[in-house]
């Protein structure tokens, strides 16, 4: 009884949690402007101070904490105060500052860090130039990838992926998620107002999404750690939940970058 009771229980705090992580993300999303913006430069503070435990655990008392209030706030200022190719080397500079601070894995630490802020730059700027229902979209691809890779590579398992990395990943899981990506973006034609080519986006952002689960795997474990934290109930840290989400964000910041993703908003009423 003691078991069944451990295992409901902890069903329970995941149930919780999640409700409530989810009723945050869509009132923030909803809401917009600094409320978002602030909601996003919090996590990716919390997430580098994840990190920081992670790659140097030897750390002093405060060290970590320092480094999440820091990019934090760097971030929020950086993104009201900047535009641009500035905001993009101001983010670059924190990101090498931060990154330096670490007494090994500095390269490790720079590329995750990079990942971090970058893809709060991503979603702010989803959000406030595109609008609430393109981060529908993301979080969709996002959600609708790893459950359809989650059943498929349990169905039908196959192939590794990344056994050494990630030995519950299969191939017939990862293109299942692709698949899901294509129909989700396929539905989001007519809400969105944008061409077909956002169904070969919407495949390129997935695949980001398993990339940056496969990434964070790969730190936790040169870590020797399970989770990245204990501060979400039944869930672990704030990386392991948003792992997928922030590498997801990040291409579909290089997406804009790049122009396309106005490309294929814009491609609609020119029948493209």
């Amino acid at each position: 009884m003691s078991a069944a009771g451990g295992g409901f229980s902890d069903l329970r705090d995941r149930t919780l949690s999640g409700a409530v992580m989810a009723a945050l993300g869509i009132a923030a999303v909803w809401a917009g402007g600094l409320v978002f913006t602030a909601l996003v430069c919090l996590l990716c503070g919390v997430m580098v101070w994840e990190l920081t435990r992670m790659l140097d655990p030897e750390a002093p008392f405060g060290k970590a904490e320092a480094a999440g209030f820091t990019a934090a706030v760097a971030l929020l200022v950086f993104t009201l105060r900047l535009g641009g190719g500035w905001l993009l080397g101001a983010v670059a500079l924190a990101v090498a500052l931060l990154a330096w601070r670490f007494p090994r894995d500095r390269g490790m630490a720079a590329a995750y860090l990079s990942l971090i802020l970058f893809a709060g730059l991503g979603l702010i700027a989803l959000r406030g130039v595109y609008g609430w229902d393109w981060v529908l979209w993301l979080v969709l691809i996002v959600i609708g990838s790893d459950v359809a890779g989650y059943f498929a590579g349990r169905m039908i398992g196959g192939p590794k992926l990344w056994p050494r990395v990630s030995p519950k990943k299969t191939w017939s899981g990862t293109v299942a998620g692709w698949v899901m990506a294509v129909l989700i973006g396929w539905g989001f034609i007519g809400v969105l107002g944008a061409g077909v080519g956002l169904m070969v986006l919407s495949v390129l952002v997935a695949m980001a999404g398993q990339a940056g689960d496969i990434a964070e795997s790969a730190i936790k474990r040169h870590a020797g750690v399970k989770d990245s934290s204990s501060l979400i109930p039944g869930h672990g840290g704030f990386m392991d939940r948003f792992d997928a989400m922030i590498a997801a964000a990040l291409m579909v910041l290089l997406l804009t970058e790049a122009g396309l993703l106005g490309l294929v908003r814009d491609c609609a009423g020119a029948g493209c």
